[in-house]
Parts: structure tokens; C-alpha cells; sequence
């Protein structure tokens, strides 16, 4: 395990130049103090946990020091908003400290959020505050638990730096980490101002870095783009599968590795609502939780716009062609195997849908639902879950067509069925209630609970003793908190 001082640095976005980003220092919190930490994350530094709590942890990671090594630097990228065109966005509060490559030779982004003013934070003061920090932490590591494609958190930093929103906050850093934070946008952005000679940097850079196999295809930018396209389905399969609703599904929100970033007004769902809206500031339902398939496509198809100079617009339409049906095909599957079932039918669909529709009117809890469903034999489990349904007459049919679905999957012992199914079905996900109850604690200084919230959650499926409070339903007012951007 590595110290602090004995992070290895190769920092290859840098390289690219200042047309690509630009050199900014943090901004220090005022006393710097440890909230949480990932051991989890800290293992892809090869970090030893312990140097969490030395006071060099807290002042690296809240602006104070810096590793001679690195060379921070704001991106600069534009983006699709709500479906309209932004010329320049870029990293308003955020910093890329460097890249660090650990003995595995895996390179990891150290981005830090939270650092101050930039040349891209327009009229923002590029600090970010407690709660969304909490929030972003909580649910990087909440969605790699889960098995969901995300960015890594490594620490949320607190400090007494006042930070005005809709009221005085405490300002705070997180310091999150990935593969790359490359996005749509910086396609875009290089597109629209006509910069062909940087928009090809920038595709090399991906190509050579992170799609290096695409090199041996006859055209290596289609067989990339394809590669985004098939990991944006299968990404926002599970979003769907597991009740994940981003909020804010902007192009310079979308990662060109097909993983979960920039989280925003987030939520999971509680009962079941296709239209699930969790950022109060959508008052369209742009990105509300049944939109998430076709916006993904749509970014998609802003991606491929800006990859015209390279690529055929027929060739880029048929890329694209392939999102709905690995999107439904690894839906089906992820569904499938929520539902205890481990071949398919061509009537699996229509089976899920209806289960779907039938908790919808009946407001029944998403996540408890499948979980609860594996306790048992089909027959039981099904008798016991029918009293959370409004339409019992309607949910008998389903059961019906479930159980003997069951039947005609195979004969296996109800521990191999208890077994796979909890397997796949959490039972403690991030809920909003939980983590207000953590941020609140944490406002009024007592991190407790948003460490002890981070541990159940880095176990989801495991039954956690004395830890029963994490897997209830919300109280009533924990299922209507609104969620915005303001950070």
C-alpha cells in the first residue's frame, strides 16, 4: 500500500494542451476536515485507508497542498441542455488535479470538486456545498456496489467556507474519479467551433487510451463510436432495470465511456412511477425516469452529429440503429434475472410489463418489491406481496402466469432460487430520505451517520445485522423531496 507522496502521476489529458483545458489552481476551504472516505476507492490508488484520517488527506483534498506532480486544469467542452445548444460550458467548479496510475497500470482521473472559480464558471462561484457533495459520494460508490457502470468518489472534504445558495452553506470538495471525464460535449464543443485538427486530437487521444482494440477495425472512429453506443444501452439498462433516474441527461453530462457522472438532482425510485421526475427544475419532464431511453438516444445522436467530419452519416445511422435493441435485450435480461428467472421466453416481456403497470396504480415500493419476491417459493412469495396491490384481481392474473413461468424455467431448490435472486436484488439502495437524514446530521457536524449509510450501502444485496432501518419504505415525507441543481 502507498503513502500519500507515492502516487504515481501521468497526467495525458494535460498533454493535449491548452486548447483543451486550462491551468487553474484550487481554491483552499477554510479548516479542512475529513467527512467520509472510500476505502473502496482508495484501493484503486493502492492508497492505504489509514492516511484518511492524517491532516495531509483533508489539506490535499481541500485545496490546501498539491503533489508537485500534478498539473490541474479545467476542461473546457460544450453541451446539449434540456435540448438546447450552450457554445461553452466547461469545468465551472471542477478541477482534473492529474492522472495517477496505480501497480495494476490502471489510470485514474483525480478531479476535484468543488475547487473554486474558473474561466468556465460563468456567473457561478465554483464552489460546490455539504449536502451535494454528500450526495454525489453516496451515490458514485451506492451505483458501483450495485454493479452500474459510475464514477468513483474518494472523500468528501468539509470546511467553515460559507457558500451562498438559496441560503448560506457550508462549502465542501469530493474528489471523484474515473477512466477519463472525456464527455459528449468536448466533441461538440470542437465541432461547432469548427476546430477539425483538435476534434482529431481529441478522438485519438480516446482511441489510443481507452478504445484501443477499435485501432484494428477498418475505420477505427465507426467501430468507437459504436462501442459508446453499446455502452451507453447497456448503462442505461440498468439505470432502468434497477429504478435510477439521473435528472439532468445533458450531452456534457454523458461519459464517452458509458459510465454514470456529474450527478446532479439523482433519485431511486421508492414506489414505482414511469414518470418520475426527480429535478424539480425539469417542469417539462424532459428527463423524467421513462424518458432516460429515448434521451439517451438523442445524445447519442448529438455525438454522431459532431462526428460527421469522420465518419459516414449512413455509417453513424446504422451505429446508432443498435442502441434500442441492446438497450431492450440487456433490459430483458437484467429483468429477467431480477425475476428469478434463468431462460428466456418470448412471452417475458409482456410478463414484465404487466407487473410493471400493475405497480404503477398501485404505488408498490420498486426495490422491495423483487427483493421480497425472492424470500420465498413463487407461490408464497406472490400470496405475500398480493396485499401491496390495489388491482388484486389484476395482480392474481400476473401470478398466475408467474408462477407457472417459474415452473417451466427449471427445477431448482427454493435456497438456489433465494440465493440468485438476492443476488441481483438489492436490498438497501440509496434512498433521498436516507441520505437528507446523513446530510442533515452532517450540517450540524456529526459525519456518523453518512459513514454508516456509505458502509450498508457498499453491500447492497447482503443482509446487514441491526441495520433493518436502511431497508424500510420511506415515511411519507421522504418520498416527495425536491431535488435541484443548485450545488
Amino acid at each position: 500500500m502507498k503513502a500519500l507522496d507515492e502516487l504515481t502521476f501521468d497526467n495525458r489529458f494535460a498533454r493535449l494542451g491548452d486548447a483543451f483545458s486550462t491551468h487553474v489552481l484550487p481554491e483552499p476551504l477554510d479548516a479542512p476536515r475529513l467527512v467520509v472516505a472510500s476505502n473502496a476507492a482508495m484501493a484503486l490508488l493502492d492508497l492505504d485507508p489509514a492516511v484518511a484520517e492524517t491532516p495531509v488527506f483533508a489539506e490535499l483534498f481541500g485545496g490546501h497542498k498539491l503533489w508537485a506532480e500534478a498539473e490541474p486544469r479545467a476542461m473546457v467542452y460544450s453541451g446539449h441542455q434540456f435540448g438546447g445548444y450552450t457554445p461553452q460550458l466547461g469545468d465551472g467548479r471542477g478541477l482534473l488535479l492529474g492522472e495517477v496510475y496505480n501497480a495494476a497500470g490502471e489510470h485514474w482521473d483525480l478531479h476535484l470538486k468543488g475547487a473554486g472559480m474558473t474561466p468556465y464558471s460563468r456567473m457561478g462561484d465554483g464552489r460546490a456545498v455539504l449536502r451535494s457533495s454528500i450526495r454525489e459520494f453516496l451515490a458514485s460508490e451506492a451505483l458501483h456496489a450495485l454493479g452500474i457502470p459510475s464514477s468513483r468518489a474518494l472523500c468528501v472534504i468539509g470546511s467553515d467556507t460559507p457558500v451562498w445558495r438559496e441560503k448560506q452553506e457550508r462549502g465542501a470538495m469530493v474528489l471523484r474519479m474515473a477512466p477519463s471525464h472525456i464527455r459528449f460535449g468536448h466533441f461538440e464543443y470542437f465541432y461547432y467551433t469548427k476546430k477539425p485538427e483538435q476534434q482529431a486530437l481529441l478522438a485519438e487521444h480516446i482511441l489510443n487510451l481507452h478504445y484501443p482494440e477499435c485501432r484494428e477495425q477498418p475505420e477505427p472512429y465507426l467501430a468507437m463510436f459504436r462501442e459508446i453506443v453499446e455502452r451507453n444501452a447497456e448503462l442505461i439498462a440498468k439505470w432502468q432495470a434497477y429504478g435510477f433516474c439521473h435528472g439532468v441527461m445533458n450531452t456534457d453530462n454523458m461519459s464517452i465511456l458509458g459510465i454514470t457522472f456529474d450527478f446532479g438532482p439523482f433519485a431511486f425510485l421508492d414506489d414505482f412511477d414511469a414518470h418520475f421526475i426527480c429535478n424539480h427544475s425539469d417542469h417539462e419532464g424532459r428527463y423524467s425516469f421513462s424518458n432516460q431511453v429515448p434521451i439517451g438516444q438523442w445524445n447519442l445522436s448529438a455525438l454522431a452529429q459532431a462526428l460527421t467530419p469522420f465518419i459516414s452519416v449512413d455509417a453513424l445511422k446504422e451505429a446508432l440503429g443498435l442502441y434500442l435493441p441492446l438497450y431492450q435485450a440487456n433490459y430483458l435480461d437484467l429483468m429477467r434475472r431480477r425475476l428469478g428467472l434463468t431462460t428466456a421466453e418470448d412471452d417475458d416481456q409482456q410478463l414484465v410489463e404487466r407487473l410493471l403497470k400493475l405497480m404503477q396504480n398501485s404505488g408498490v415500493d420498486y426495490t422491495l418489491f423483487f427483493r421480497r419476491l425472492g424470500d420465498e417459493s413463487a407461490a408464497l412469495a406472490v400470496a405475500r406481496l398480493r396485499d401491496d396491490f390495489v388491482d388484486m384481481a389484476g395482480f392474481d392474473a400476473w401470478a398466475e402466469l408467474y408462477k407457472a413461468r417459474v415452473e417451466r424455467d427449471g427445477d431448482y431448490s427454493q435456497e438456489q432460487r433465494r440465493e440468485r435472486m438476492h443476488a441481483v436484488n438489492p436490498l438497501y439502495i440509496l434512498r433521498n430520505y436516507l441520505a437528507q437524514n446523513a446530510i442533515s446530521a452532517a450540517e450540524s457536524g456529526d459525519y456518523s451517520e453518512v459513514r454508516r449509510l456509505h458502509e450498508v450501502l457498499s453491500k447492497p444485496f447482503e443482509e446487514q445485522s441491526g441495520m433493518e432501518q436502511y431497508a424500510q419504505r420511506p415515511p411519507d415525507w421522504g418520498k416527495h423531496l425536491e431535488i435541484s441543481c443548485s450545488s
